[in-house]
């Protein structure tokens, strides 16, 4: 399996609740090996497997923050 860097930009995460509600979603996308929740650039990166963006927005929706383009 073929594993990538994901980056988005999540502009309405603010605290260590935003971190750990985004890092326990997506860590339950199959195949995800790390993610990281900068709160100072409001960005998420996860490296998982190649063709998880849809499941990883879908993960970061459910934490109920919303990925900007």
């Amino acid at each position: 399996m073929t594993t990538e860097s994901l980056v988005y930009d999540v502009p309405g995460i603010t605290c260590e609740h935003c971190r750990t509600a985004i890092t326990e979603e997506v860590r339950m996308v199959e195949g995800v090996e790390s993610v990281v929740v900068d709160l100072e650039l409001k960005r998420v990166t996860v490296e998982g497997p190649a063709g998880a963006d849809a499941a990883v927005r879908a993960a970061i929706d459910e934490a109920g923050y919303e990925v900007v383009a």
